[in-house]
């Protein structure tokens, strides 16, 4: 497996890194025997970067990750985040970038990983109503403390980007980005190129839907947070079924999956990204593992900027609620 750096203070990760959110969260029944395997069965193909969250589960998603990683913590880097936050019973309360938040999220996260250091600690959402200075510079004591290496933001915007690497250089920046959610073209990846920060692209197959996987909104498992998701429902569905069939087209004339293609052409878009493709199952990791081999052509490229520019998808990529969180 292809190693990349991410950002200039010395982060190294696969190429291909692993989300495990779904393990615990969001996509219907889990199966944590299963899953384990399959976290087993990513570090044997060389993937070294694995990322969860103390708000998936909530909380049993990092507790997860840490069995998964008993006897194997020094093969892999552990990127984990704070700022969304949840009740035990799964409520959601709101967004924290308080100074005494960053370090009480922190220090239960170690406890939930059983880890003596995280590797990639990310603020998860900006808190529009703390300075970006004062959580960043709360995350600095703990890279001074040694309970965090790097730092990363998640879903932040340019301007705050800059204020946040003001204070402390930023490792990460993660974000959506795939052939269906283009949008960190215009404002974020230049931003973070110019001063020296790594792109992590989370739901690089769009949730699954770029695979294929899914022909009609009644294929979403119910308790399947898709159900409520806007590219997911009705007209949207079927015009976003379009932009599929014309990624399917070009893998088959490649002679791979539309989830690899996918992931390759994330992989060929910059040295400086690395995707996190989300799966439970060692069958999808394999499949997932094996684009980081693929290399595209530049023509392949430009026959997929042509079959899935930007703005191709139909339907913004999360609820009303959801989108006045990202971006800030």
């Amino acid at each position: 497996m292809e190693k990349r750096k991410l950002g200039s203070q010395g982060l190294v990760v696969s190429a291909l890194g692993l989300g495990c959110m779904g393990m615990s969260d969001f996509y219907g029944p889990t199966d944590d025997v299963e899953s384990v395997a399959t976290i087993h069965r990513a570090i044997d193909l060389g993937v070294t970067f694995f990322d969860t969250a103390d708000m998936y589960g909530p909380f049993k998603n990092e507790e997860l990750l840490g069995r998964a990683l008993l006897g194997r913590r020094e093969q892999v880097v552990v990127a984990t985040k704070f700022g969304n936050r949840r009740s035990p019973d799964g409520a959601f309360l709101g967004v924290s970038g308080r100074p005494e938040y960053v370090r009480e999220a922190c220090d239960a996260s170690l406890r939930r990983l059983g880890v003596g250091h995280i590797d990639l600690y990310y603020q998860h959402r900006v808190d529009p109503t703390v300075p970006i200075e004062e959580t960043v510079g709360a995350m600095a004591e703990l890279v001074k403390a040694g309970k965090v290496r790097y730092l990363g933001l998640s879903e932040a915007g340019p301007a705050t980007i800059r204020r946040a690497h003001a204070v402390h250089p930023i490792s990460a920046l993660q974000t959506e980005y795939s052939l269906w959610t283009r949008d960190p073209e215009d404002g974020i990846l230049p931003t973070i190129r110019e001063l020296g920060i790594g792109f992590v692209s989370y739901s690089p197959l769009g949730r699954g839907f770029l695979t294929g996987r899914f022909r009609s909104p009644a294929d979403i498992p119910d308790g399947d947070w898709r159900r409520m998701n806007p590219r997911f429902q009705g007209e949207n569905f079927e015009k976003n079924l379009a932009l599929v069939a014309r990624v399917t087209q070009i893998a088959r004339a490649r002679g791979i999956t539309p989830a690899q293609l996918a992931l390759a052409w994330v992989l060929g878009r910059g040295q400086d990204l690395v995707p996190i493709p989300g799966t439970r199952r060692r069958t999808s990791l394999e499949e997932n593992v094996a684009a980081a081999s693929v290399v595209l052509t530049p023509q392949e490229m430009a026959r997929l900027d042509e079959a899935a520019p930007k703005g191709a998808a139909a339907g913004t990529r999360y609820p009303e609620a959801g989108m006045k969180a990202v971006g800030l």
